[in-house]
């Protein structure tokens, strides 16, 4: 067994400073057999446990064991001790260590320390060692990350020790990783779909101002009859949809086939547009320049009853996908003047 004399081997003088170290009066015991002399006071500041672990110490000696780590891991945790503070080649080497004797012996500083660099320091290797030290060690945080970790980088981690020997041994904690990595995996999916739903009401939404724009002031090539083409100045700023839906009315004014909604399908999609618009449609009857607005107002409200569940869910979220683009221009506008004052006097 050897005994180090001193705490000068462990405490570098850049962390100790000018201060004197107070004088030693028990012993810690490592793995390896090695006594350090320490102070119980500073021990019992710093640590509750430790400070039970020295009133019980009641032999001759004063021996308090530290075991389980190896006896450097000791040696920079005696140091955090005694400076509260740690240094970086310390963390890199015994990190995983000190992570454990932090919550061991009740010490929140380094323990965050610890969370924040190991969590910094996952490899393909490590990070299985890491999850179940963190599962351990109450860090739901590094928990979450080691776990978004393996989920991440699964065919490599699958191969590794580490995941044989938790398959072998912790069976319900491989359960938990694989249904985190399949929820992510539906959540991925059921985010992309909700993306997409919401790119065609953004997308109808748009039509809608385009019709409005096409029915009230003219675009390019149609409007309305009081209104001459020649004197519209050029495209309009949604001029992709707004270019399209002009198209489609061309093909609904000339098809001969328009009445019979179910026969020619670029003019059922017209007849759906002109009711969409009707159902969102918030002016009254003598502004709205849309053709057959009011028809179709009086026609939803005699048919209110029988409105088709899956229309009505149509009209809100056109109606929402609006209000949402309405703000974010309205903010996005806010946001350029901003800049614009914030650097020229207007």
């Amino acid at each position: 067994m050897e005994v180090i004399n001193s705490l000068d081997t462990i405490i570098t003088p850049s962390f100790a400073g000018d201060r004197c170290l107070p004088e030693p009066d028990i012993h810690i015991l490592t793995s390896s057999g090695h006594r350090v002399p320490a102070n119980s006071g500073v021990l019992a500041s710093m640590s509750p446990v430790l400070e039970n672990a020295i009133d019980w110490s009641n032999n001759y000696e004063k021996v308090v064991p530290i075991l389980g780590v190896p006896c450097d891991a000791v040696f920079a945790f005696l140091g955090f001790l005694y400076t509260a503070r740690c240094n970086e080649v310390h963390m890199e080497k015994y990190g995983i260590h000190l992570l454990a004797l932090s919550h061991v012996y009740m010490v929140p500083q380094l323990k965050q320390s610890s969370i924040k660099d190991v969590g910094q320091r996952l490899t393909i290797d490590n990070v299985v060692d890491v999850l179940q030290l963190a599962k351990l060690c109450d860090a739901p945080d590094l928990y979450l990350k080691c776990v978004k970790f393996v989920s991440s980088h699964f065919k490599a981690v699958e191969k590794t020790e580490g995941w044989v020997f938790l398959q072998e041994n912790d069976p319900h904690l491989e359960l938990q990783i694989l249904e985190f990595m399949d929820e992510t995996d539906s959540r991925k999916k059921r985010t992309r779909r909700h993306m997409k739903e919401q790119s065609l009401y953004l997308q109808l939404s748009e039509a809608m101002e385009c019709l409005e724009h096409i029915c009230k002031e003219g675009c390019t090539s149609v409007g309305p009859y009081d209104v001459d083409p020649k004197a519209h100045k050029g495209p309009c700023k949604n001029f992709s949809t707004c270019q399209g839906l002009q198209l489609l009315i061309k093909h609904f004014a000339r098809c001969k086939r328009r009445l019979n909604r179910s026969s020619c399908s670029r003019c059922k999609r017209m007849w759906q547009l002109l009711k969409l618009h009707a159902s969102i449609c918030d002016q009254p009857d003598h502004l709205c320049r849309v053709p057959l607005c009011r028809q179709f107002k009086m026609k939803m409200v005699r048919e209110k009853k029988g409105d088709d569940e899956m229309w009505k869910l149509l009209v809100r979220k056109v109606k929402s996908a609006k209000i949402m683009s309405s703000l974010s221009q309205t903010k996005r506008k806010r946001g350029e003047e901003q800049i614009v004052s914030k650097y020229f006097k207007v």
